[in-house]
């Protein structure tokens, strides 16, 4: 009841327009463990440039690796839309 009133609000549920095009929460769930593993090789890579600071290399990570929870969070609205 309370999503039809929050559909009806909203007017377009980009969750639900996903899901009709196909894309599944297990998708997005390999998406967020895929960042994670993505992250540590960007900072790493990033790490071993010599032109590159610390902090730089940090930030490369910090940057990636706030992918992984936007993809467990779509995943787990996919999961509800199943």
């Amino acid at each position: 009841m309370a999503k039809a009133k929050i559909e009806q609000a909203a007017g377009f549920n980009p969750i639900g327009v996903a899901h009709d095009l196909g894309l599944r929460s297990n998708h997005a769930y390999v998406a967020g463990f895929a960042s994670v593993g993505i992250s540590l090789a960007a900072w790493l890579v990033s790490r071993g440039k010599a032109d590159d600071s610390k902090a730089q290399s940090d930030r490369w990570g910090i940057f990636i690796g706030h992918w992984a929870p936007t993809f467990f969070a779509i995943g787990l609205a996919l999961k509800h839309e199943e």
